[in-house]
């Protein structure tokens, strides 16, 4: 079978020269107010209605630190291996931009709160380790939606509005140091450390990591040098906010550097935008080093000391990591290598072993996860992952087809209504009409009608070919929509034919 050409021009050039990448995954964490003041950080709110004179920067309101802030800061530093500072300050990051309305941003500079971490990812049965420099603590930007264009940006926009909701809520940066050695593999590196990275926050219950709604979101920097030189210049493809765009955001930066290189050009060091709907990225503007933001200590805050026995505390009742809790599932499942390798490669492993606990047999999570949920997830570009349906609404969907209630048919419709955000599986089915009809007073009437249209296979019937009621079964199903218990059918057509 021939490579298509995206993927032949992304392993020649892995051929030709070899990637360094680097990750900054930006978090929204979960708490109830922002990181310097007491407004709500509910998503979805009316725009500018949780906003104060704190976080939107009027003259002479005061921050104060959000303790549940800095508290998760550190068991996610805990988490990914890190040093946790015992002494450490707030810096003003300064730069103009219309969603900022301070014009300058309170993050952690040469003093973050956590340091020299790392992940252990499984990439293709391998064991990699992500170096992690730092994890910091911010406060978000608010959000600008540039209206009258055609792609969403400032190009072209007839105008654009800001929204202040999200500004100061409480933002980890969780920063890699430069990754090297993934041969032929750095996408599926970089797909494979986010998504274990995303496993690990939510499993310490800081963040919804939803990156869909940007609470999680990521920075992908790669560059490439031929074997033996110095490390390339690289680019930052900035907020990139699905597993599976991180993937083919380093793979068509691998492909771009590759073209430029072999034609003698220079890489500029840059951000780059990504494009969904193209898999491509377009360059946005040269790269800032740290001095052209201006940092200075934040005046407003006193420096942050974690008390080291809190924090030995906080070490202490750190729940299971994802990959030893993943480990020991699979084990008592009694699921086979190539299982899990498969479910791991899709991306859905942590959702089969979640549907399993919600009350499903591991073959049926199995088949619903890498059957008709990955088929759906593929048609509409997202990871099976990221549907929306939880574990626990397709265990109820298994649930309803092991008592009767559905067929296999009819449960794959009710999939469907649950993603297309028609309520749970017990609202769609009570909505649709779809419970398995096996009343056999209901059903006498379209069984007849099956015999008398088809007379043929009626006959073959009575002559003892039994196989042929399937035929029969058919025109039955057919006529129900699907909604006929099979068995039922199936029973009631031979005794009508006198094969009982």
């Amino acid at each position: 079978m021939t490579a298509p050409a995206g993927q032949a021009a992304y392993d020649a050039a892995l051929l030709e020269f070899e990637p360094v990448i680097g990750l900054e995954t930006h978090v929204e964490l979960g708490t109830a107010s922002k990181m310097f003041c007491g407004c709500d950080t509910t998503f979805g709110a009316e725009p500018n209605t949780h906003t104060c004179p704190v976080c939107l920067g009027l003259p002479g309101a005061l921050p104060v630190v959000n303790e549940t802030a800095i508290e998760s800061t550190i068991r996610i530093g805990l988490a990914l291996h890190c040093d946790i500072a015992t002494w450490c300050r707030f810096a003003r990051k300064n730069y103009f931009y219309p969603d900022m309305p301070k014009n300058f941003q309170t993050s952690q500079y040469d003093e973050p709160l956590c340091t020299d971490g790392y992940l252990d990812v499984l990439v293709d049965g391998d064991t990699v380790r992500i170096p992690i420099e730092r994890v910091h603590l911010e406060e978000d930007t608010g959000k600008s939606l540039h209206v009258g264009g055609s792609t969403g940006r400032i190009h072209g926009a007839t105008h654009s509005l800001v929204d202040y909701n999200r500004a100061g809520i409480p933002l980890v940066e969780i920063v890699t140091r430069p990754v090297v050695g993934t041969g032929h593999r750095p996408a599926e590196v970089a797909k494979a450390y986010v998504t274990e990275l995303r496993d690990v926050l939510r499993g310490l219950g800081v963040s919804d990591v939803r990156m869909e709604q940007g609470s999680m979101r990521c920075d992908v920097n790669v560059s490439l040098n031929r074997p033996g030189a110095e490390w390339g210049t690289r680019s930052e493809t900035k907020n990139v906010n699905s597993l599976r765009s991180v993937e083919r955001a380093v793979r068509s930066e691998v492909e771009r550097q590759a073209v430029r290189l072999r034609a003698g050009e220079r890489i500029v060091q840059e951000t780059r935008h990504f494009h969904e709907n193209t898999g491509q990225s377009t360059s946005g503007r040269s790269k800032e080093e740290a001095t052209d933001y201006r940092y200075f200590p934040e005046p407003d805050l006193v420096p942050i000391a974690p008390d080291p026995q809190w924090v030995a505390a906080l070490r202490a009742a750190l729940p299971e990591a994802p990959s030893v809790r993943r480990l020991a599932l699979v084990q008592e499942l009694g699921l086979s290598e190539n299982d899990s390798a498969a479910m791991a490669n899709a991306g859905v492993l942590d959702v089969v072993l979640a549907t399993v606990a919600a009350g499903a047999s591991a073959a049926e999570a199995r088949n619903w996860w890498l059957g008709h949920l990955a088929q759906t997830a593929n048609i509409r570009g997202l990871d099976a992952a990221d549907l929306s349906i939880s574990p626990d609404q397709v265990a109820r969907v298994v649930a309803l087809v092991a008592e009767g209630t559905l067929s296999a048919g009819l449960a794959r419709q009710v999939m469907d209504g649950v993603l297309a955000g028609e309520g749970g599986p017990d609202e769609v089915v009570a909505s649709r009409g779809l419970a398995v009809v096996s009343d056999e007073g209901a059903l006498s009437v379209a069984v007849a009608d099956a015999i008398a249209a088809d007379p043929s296979a009626a006959d073959k019937v009575r002559d003892g070919k039994v196989a042929a009621v399937g035929a029969l079964v058919g025109r039955v199903m057919k006529a129900t929509g699907g909604q006929a218990d099979a068995s039922v059918v199936r029973r009631l057509l031979l005794a009508e034919l006198g094969q009982a």
